[in-house]
């Protein structure tokens, strides 16, 4: 085999990582960062602070992403904490205004950081059951893998053509699948999204500094929640989809160096960097590529893509904020289906642990939220709680052997 073609091969296999980290990227950011604007804003930080709060997020969460899976070649996620920004949008402006909000994510970062250098507390959340994990990830696939089927009844003119488009290269290049829908669903938003008028008026967003302040209002109210939403809702899940897939990784440094990067973007106003769990599941599963060794390119594709985003966020969210929602997610649900299979028949595998593994699908995959946890969380607790109650204190039965 000649140089050349050899080089065309290397080319083709990162080809489907790099797309695959793109669309996790996209689909990251264009499902939430309205939702981390109204959040900021609704916390009483100015239009500049909410921009640059989710600039500085989309640098760290970008780095981290290019950083750690290129060191490790093990292909690990980070996004932010949307469950977090969600809880954020339900408390209002409090004592002390924005400051005190930059305050209380510093010190919900800090507690992020201790978890991560207090081994036994790390040792404990990565102490997941396999069948539990699949399972969990099964739940949060499930909406996601439903978008493509509600976009063709809600939108057939824009959806179908993507859906053809996946099934077809399932047929004929399965590898390419994926990316054909995503070059086809980006030929059909480009050829039908109609920016309104003075839509990128003003300008781009820059970093703006905030000098946090410490109050015991939000420190209760913002800071201590954020934290358990945070490791309950992202860090958690993004652990155990990584397991789903295949990949145990040690949660202590994990923890660090998302507390770090959260803990600098404190300063400029942007709220948790985390562990990603959805998008995760695009990165590090088969979609990404077949062979688990050659995924690690995902998430750093996905890392430069999310630093492209942080200065052209105004252009960005123009496009995106006029593009359908449901088209995008529909795609990302393409991308997910051979996730949500393997997850499935992981959950399932074994007889003593189906019944607790289904428990912990339905909880998950019902989307409720309780104390401002969402279902992951519970999920967990039910499945973990279920198999405690079956297999505690149970005796193993004889084995009956015939004379």
């Amino acid at each position: 085999m000649s140089e050349l073609s050899i080089a065309g091969a290397g080319r083709r296999e990162y080809l489907q990582p790099v797309m695959a980290g793109a669309l996790a990227a996209i689909v990251g950011y264009a499902s939430t960062f309205t939702l981390v604007l109204a959040a900021l804003t609704s916390a009483g930080a100015s239009p500049q602070q909410a921009g640059s709060g989710l600039m500085s997020v989309c640098i760290a969460i970008g780095l981290l992403n290019i950083v750690v899976s290129a060191r490790v070649r093990v292909p690990v996620s980070f996004a932010w904490s949307t469950p977090g920004v969600a809880f954020l949008l339900t408390v209002g402006e409090p004592v002390g205004g924005f400051p005190a909000v930059a305050g209380a994510f510093l010190v919900a970062a800090a507690l992020i950081v201790l978890t991560g250098l207090i081994k036994p507390l790390a040792r404990l959340i990565g102490a997941i059951p396999a069948p539990i994990a699949n399972a969990m990830l099964a739940g949060m696939l499930l909406t996601l893998c439903l978008a493509p089927i509600n976009a063709v009844a809600q939108m057939p003119a824009l959806a179908l053509p993507v859906v053809l488009a996946w099934a077809v290269g399932m047929r004929v290049a399965r590898r390419y699948a994926v990316p054909i829908a995503v070059v086809v669903t980006g030929i059909m938003l480009a050829s039908t999204t109609n920016l309104p008028p003075g839509a990128l008026d003003g300008s781009w967003p820059s970093l703006v500094p905030v000098m946090p302040v410490f109050t015991l209002d939000a420190i209760v109210r913002i800071g201590l929640p954020l934290y358990i939403v945070t490791m309950a809702s992202q860090n958690l899940p993004g652990l155990a989809v990584m397991k789903a897939n295949g990949f145990t990784l040690p949660p202590a440094p994990l923890f660090v160096m998302t507390g770090i990067s959260s803990a600098a973007t404190a300063f400029f106003g942007g709220h948790t960097s985390n562990l990603a769990a959805i998008t995760a599941a695009i990165c590090a599963g088969p979609e990404a590529h077949p062979d688990r060794e050659r995924r690690w390119p995902a998430p750093v594709s996905a890392g430069a893509v999310y630093l492209l985003l942080a200065p052209g966020a105004s252009l960005a969210a123009a496009f995106i904020a006029a593009s359908p929602p449901l088209l995008i997610q529909a795609v990302a649900g393409l991308a997910l289906l051979s996730s949500l299979t393997a997850a499935l028949s992981g959950a399932l595998v074994s007889e003593d642990t189906r019944l607790p593994a289904t428990l912990t699908f339905v909880t998950t995959a019902s989307g409720i939220t309780i104390a401002g946890v969402g279902a992951p969380f519970w999920g967990l607790v039910a499945g973990i709680g279920m198999m405690a109650l079956l297999h505690f204190g149970r005796k193993p039965e004889p084995v009956m052997t015939g004379k």
